[in-house]
């Protein structure tokens, strides 16, 4: 049943399994495992990072593309159902509404793309891509009227999901469930949602060419199928589901703007996260985004930590402030890659295999 679900594509390593087990425990028990609204805050956005990381590593992974376009389609997701739960105001009909057209906008603008672009290589689609998301942030930020410009749109969702829904007067296991709890495990289960789809996507025959096309091109195309075609849904689904990641980022913050969900600085965390877990497998998403954006969002606190327990040592102590933390976020990365060069995923399926033999 299990193999099933995983659409046969199981972790195969002992350590990884572990692993996958323990996040998949984690994120569907954090609010009670981890009180405090940082925490919470934390594993929501790994949540929506793995999908949108999932979501590049179909096409960068599975096709071989490089694409700078990936948030441009996060944000047409935020953007909908910031737009719509503006104009619409609080309730579920926004939320359908803003996701439904968020969608039917990514799925043009990703067939526009893909039809005109994807017949030039490699660098220049990439720099075609990097153009026109930074057309849109452009736009997205002038276009006051409908986004409201440089300082976004802030928005009411449905009751169930407000942080003052206390449907229970009484604690459960500590914690007193509200709305943002509710919030919460809806992007949870969007994830897995999400997640299980893209694995059976890429264990499909439509996936075995993907990985084809990905090998060598040329003998995709020699042995009859349609390379264009191919990689253009590659690029349509890949823009759905990073739009879908978009919808789960509004939903959480109940605020978006251009620089939370249009920023470039999302697409290069998108591109660390593929390199440190792992490229060309979906799990590599998970473990990546985990690994990044705890790092990213306690290493301050560890540093601060160092920085006062070494204070009697000036040259350390300095070394150690929390104000260094992008460069010690950066060594960490440097040290990931050098260790492990095909992610952290490859490096434990590889140990698995040669204790195998």
């Amino acid at each position: 049943m299990l193999s099933r679900l995983l659409s046969h594509d199981l972790p195969r390593s002992r350590v990884l399994a572990v692993v996958l087990v323990l996040i998949f425990l984690g994120l569907a028990l954090a609010p009670f495992l981890f009180p405090g609204v940082k925490a919470l805050n934390v594993a929501a956005k790994v949540l929506i990072f793995i999908v949108l990381v999932a979501a590049f590593d179909l096409l960068l992974g599975y096709t071989g593309i490089v694409s700078f376009a990936h948030t441009m389609f996060f944000g047409i997701g935020a953007y909908g159902i910031a737009i719509a739960s503006t104009r619409m105001g609080a309730g579920w009909g926004a939320l359908a509404v803003g996701a439904g057209a968020a969608l039917g906008v990514s799925l043009v603008l990703s067939l526009a793309i893909g039809l005109f672009s994807l017949r030039v290589r490699a660098i220049f689609f990439a720099m075609i891509t990097l153009a026109v998301a930074a057309a849109f942030q452009t736009l997205a930020s002038q276009l006051s009227e409908f986004t409201g410009g440089e300082d976004g749109l802030t928005f009411r969702m449905p009751e169930w999901l407000q942080p003052s829904f206390e449907p229970f007067e009484s604690e459960f296991l500590g914690v007193l469930v509200d709305g943002k709890i509710f919030a919460y495990y809806l992007l949870f289960v969007l994830c897995v949602a999400l997640v299980l789809a893209l694995l059976r996507i890429v264990n499909s025959p439509f996936g075995r060419v993907l990985q084809a096309i990905r090998e060598n091109e040329f003998r995709a195309e020699a042995i009859g199928y349609r390379v264009v075609v191919y990689r253009t849904l590659s690029s349509v689904l890949s823009a759905l589901f990073a739009c879908a990641a978009g919808c789960m980022l509004a939903i959480w913050l109940r605020y978006n703007g251009p620089d939370t969900s249009l920023s470039f600085e999302i697409m290069m965390d998108v591109l660390l996260i593929v390199v440190i877990g792992g490229m060309g497998t979906i799990y590599g998403a998970v473990i990546g985004s985990v690994l990044f954006l705890v790092a990213q969002s306690y290493l301050q606190d560890l540093l601060r930590l160092g920085h006062e327990a070494t204070a009697s040592v000036p040259l350390l102590s300095a070394l150690l402030s929390p104000d260094r933390w992008l460069l010690w976020l950066g060594v960490l990365f440097v040290l990931s890659v050098y260790y492990f060069p095909t992610g952290v995923l490859g490096k434990l399926r590889t140990r698995s295999a040669s204790a195998t033999h």
